[in-house]
């Protein structure tokens, strides 16, 4: 190899380097940016879909300005492209930085403005968080024309190809991203975790800044491929199938949400592994691409009816009656299409731009565009009207019929003439996908005579008969008719010092411990995040209508903290029961000191929160005590009627001591009625008797692991597990050095002991 050619394979090594590392910290910033916006907006589908939509129109808008930069300065040389690129990794990193300060300010705006309507609210909010993620997300979208003008200048020969190369980089990068973090965020948290992206963009940075300082300028080939036509110049049908395919990744990504939940569960490593499936494959589609197209091979038409043929698998592989392990349901419901996309994104944009990095800009913002387009049109427009597998159906379609419609593509010069056996397979292909649709069925019919709801939040089946009726969300058991959610509401009510005048539930359900709250005559607010929850409360009771009709009762749909960020009501007891599993991603932020401190702000004085808690480990159990200690004067822990979880109770005045006959006494009789309805004693006495039975101090709870932290948005220690469970049980130890060294942190005691 000679002189030359070393130096242009160490260039390309260079920018594959800087793309997948950068591709590595874009996820990284997705993820985490998007929790620090829940945490301070709320966690509602309005919500994420603008924060998602920001975070892609920064993208798409700073890869068309950088395209049309590049375009302007046409006797940019290597070196000033390499330049460009390193300020816009020095900005990105710099936001890893700014962004969680943004953002909490845009919430101190938003909270002294304080919008009346729910319209309102949303608008301040997709004002602040896009004031905040463009700008930066600008940034990101900009390095993908900067390295191809870059490219141009050192190594021409292969500027044509040059997108698809930095593509797949970005991917097999964004893959990783999509994993790794999982266990930088358990050991350091979010913060910690932007800080490790930061320190890694700042070194791209320099690197690039060091590769630039080599580079010299090669204006003379630069004009003569910016004069040189791109290969689909004027084939404008490319950019709507680069729309198409930002469309149908993003929007089928929704769909398979709700069909793979009930086989993979709600947990962060669940969603992560479907991410990771979707970027891997997507990385093995363009690692062919590049090598197909580099022996100057044309791809036959029938790759579009391929494409919506397995936009379609994930029906049959999410059907119950498919009877596949959970991994290979994944993998054949979503490798497939995943594959092909990463074949066709590259090579649409590769076709349009030629090289040129204003088209290639311009091309990756058609496809970011198709990438905020899709969600939406899956979560708020399709699916609560249709079910996933006619959505499904709804995403393939156009691809299926772009695959039947003669020479369509080859006219784009996009794909060579078709022959007479491909066209057939396209035809095959489609009336196969169509007879799949019909012939597979949803993770409903599980359940015969099942309630059906679906909203752009989720899709909800109640199912059951009798005491032996349950709540599913996306699949999932939510809750059951349990006589542990009546003693949510009836027992931090008959522990108050006062006689109630209202009550909060957090977290709808059933709407068994809402039910309870109103049966002691008391105003009573359910705040539920999923709409269609409430809808089925016929289901499970039968005075449900005259319950929602009462005076005394409000339903509100909402995320609950930010329900309570929110309102200005005070509340004598406020009861929470966060959707199962303790793990489920989210669920943190009703657990975490930030929640709770909003809490005491919405007690009345004597007030009294419950805080229920499902099975969890101790590491869990400590953390969640401990955040409660820290946050509230006095807490005592109970166990459940049945034995399993725990009730804390927590307030900031004496939560007092009562016999099981004494808070009886404190009970209306339509409550006494309503709490022995289930048992499973035939008294409420007998019943309030089994939970006092069951006190534990809590800082038994606290000892059983001394070196659990307290639950912070930082730290959702319940949601990120796998080192202390799998890998490095010891990581657990940070506190219980620097208490060693130092001493004990005693902003850190509970309020009690200070």
């Amino acid at each position: 190899m000679s002189e030359p050619q070393r130096s242009e394979s160490s260039a390309l090594r260079c920018f594959f380097i800087f793309f997948f590392v950068s591709g590595f910290c874009s996820i990284l910033y997705e993820v985490v940016w998007l929790r620090l916006a829940m945490a301070k907006f709320g966690v509602t589908s309005a919500l994420l879909s603008i924060v998602l939509s920001m975070f892609m129109a920064g993208l798409g808008l700073g890869s068309w300005l950088g395209g049309r930069f590049v375009k302007v300065q046409q006797s940019l040389s290597a070196g000033s492209a390499l330049r460009l690129y390193a300020a816009a990794e020095f900005a990105i990193g710099a936001s890893a930085l700014l962004v969680p300060l943004e953002l909490a300010k845009g919430r101190e705006l938003i909270a002294q403005w304080s919008p009346a309507s729910t319209i309102a609210y949303y608008s301040a909010s997709c004002f602040c968080i896009g004031l905040t993620l463009v700008p930066w997300c600008a940034w990101m979208g900009a390095t993908i024309p900067f390295a191809m003008a870059g490219i141009r200048g050192l190594i021409p020969e292969a500027a044509d190809r040059s997108f698809s190369f930095l593509y797949l980089a970005n991917v097999v990068g964004a893959f990783f991203g999509a994993l790794v973090p999982l266990i930088l965020i358990e050991a350091w948290g979010f913060h910690g975790t932007l800080k490790v992206a930061s320190i890694l963009n700042i070194a791209l940075a320099v690197s690039a800044l060091v590769v630039s300082a080599k580079a010299r300028a090669h204006r003379s080939s630069i004009k003569k491929i910016l004069n040189a036509p791109s290969i689909a110049a004027h084939r404008f049908g490319v950019l709507a199938l680069l729309f198409a395919t930002g469309c149908t990744s993003m929007g089928l990504e929704v769909v398979w949400t709700r069909e793979f939940t009930p086989y993979v569960g709600t947990v962060v490593y669940a969603f992560s592994s479907l991410l990771a499936l979707y970027l891997g494959s997507t990385f093995l589609g363009s690692r062919i691409y590049r090598r197909w197209s580099a022996k100057g091979h044309r791809v036959s038409p029938t790759v579009w009816a391929l494409l919506g043929f397995s936009g379609l698998l994930a029906a049959v592989t999410a059907d119950p009656a498919v009877h596949l392990p959970r991994l290979l349901r994944l993998v054949v419901g979503i490798v497939p299409f995943s594959g092909l996309l990463g074949f066709v994104t590259p090579m649409l944009v590769d076709r349009w731009s030629g090289g040129d990095p204003d088209r290639a800009g311009s091309a990756y913002a058609w496809n970011v565009v198709g990438c905020i387009v899709g969600p939406l049109l899956s979560g708020f427009l399709f699916l609560p009207f249709a079910g996933e597998r006619w959505v499904l159906l709804i995403f393939a379609s156009p691809w299926l019929a772009v695959s039947i419609i003669p020479r369509w593509s080859t006219r784009l010069d996009l794909c060579r003439r078709d022959l007479a056996w491909e066209r057939i397979c396209s035809y095959v292909l489609a009336i196969t996908a169509i007879i799949s649709i019909f012939a597979t069925r949803g993770y409903e019919s599980r359940f015969s005579g099942a309630v059906v709801r679906r909203d752009p939040t989720a899709t909800i089946i109640a199912m059951g008969t009798g005491l032996d009726k349950h709540l599913l969300v996306n699949g999932i058991g939510i809750t059951k008719m349990t006589p542990i959610t009546k003693m949510m509401a009836h027992l931090p009510l008959a522990f108050l010092d006062h006689p109630p005048e209202n009550a909060l539930a957090i977290c709808f359900g059933m709407g068994t411990s809402y039910r309870s709250l109103l049966s002691w005559n008391i105003r009573t607010t359910a705040v539920e995040l999923v709409p269609s929850v409430p809808k089925v409360f016929w289901y499970f009771h039968s005075d449900a209508q005259v319950l929602l009709n009462s005076p005394l009762s409000q339903v509100v749909i909402d995320d609950g903290r930010n329900y309570l960020e929110r309102t200005k009501e005070q509340f004598d007891v406020i009861t929470i029961d966060p959707p199962p599993p303790v793990e489920a991603a989210g669920s943190s932020l009703l657990y975490s000191k930030e929640f709770y401190a909003t809490i005491t702000r919405r007690l009345k004085p004597g007030g009294i929160l419950q805080q229920w808690l499902p099975r969890a480990d101790a590491t869990v159990r400590a953390s969640t005590a401990r955040a409660l200690q820290e946050s509230f004067r006095y807490v005592r822990v109970f166990g459940s009627v049945e034995g399993w979880g725990l009730h804390f109770l927590a307030s900031n005045q004496p939560i007092p001591d009562r016999t099981p006959a004494q808070l009886t006494e404190r009970l209306p009789a339509t409550a006494v009625r309503d709490l022995i309805e289930w048992g499973p004693e035939p008294t409420a006495e007998a019943n309030l008797a089994i939970v006092l039975s069951r006190e534990r101090p809590v800082s038994q709870i606290v000892a059983e692991d001394p070196a659990a932290l307290a639950l912070v948005d930082d730290r959702p220690i319940n949601e990120f597990y796998g080192l202390r469970r799998y890998i490095r049980p010891d990581l657990r130890l940070p506190r219980r050095r620097a208490e060693q060294e130092n001493g004990p942190d005693k902003s850190r005691q509970p309020l009690a002991a200070r």
